[in-house]
C-alpha cells in the first residue's frame, strides 16, 4: 500500500477513468483496452501533451500527490505512471 492508500489495480483503475474524463472532454472516444502497458503518446489513443498535463493535474487533485514536486520524472506507460504515484 502506498501513502496515498492505493494499491496498482486501484491506481490504474483510477488512471484510466480520467483517461476517459479526459478524452470525453474534447469529444473523443475510445474503447482500446487499458492496463499497465499502454502508452499515453503514440500508443493508438488519441492522446496529446495537452490532454496528459490536464490528466495529471486530475490525478493530483484526486490523490492529493504530486510525484512531480521536485521535477518531471520520465514515464511513458499507465503502469510506470501508476508506480510513480504509489511511490510518493
Amino acid at each position: 500500500m502506498s501513502t496515498i492508500g492505493l494499491n496498482e489495480g486501484a491506481m490504474l483503475a483510477l488512471i484510466h477513468n480520467e483517461v476517459l474524463k479526459v478524452l470525453a472532454d474534447k469529444g473523443e472516444a475510445w474503447t482500446g483496452s487499458f492496463g499497465p502497458e499502454t502508452r499515453f503518446l503514440d500508443g493508438g489513443m488519441p492522446f496529446d501533451s495537452l490532454d496528459l498535463a490536464t490528466l495529471l493535474v486530475a490525478l493530483e487533485q484526486l490523490t492529493g500527490t504530486d510525484p512531480f514536486r521536485a521535477g518531471f520524472r520520465q514515464f511513458t506507460t499507465a503502469g510506470e505512471l501508476a508506480a510513480l504515484y504509489l511511490e510518493a
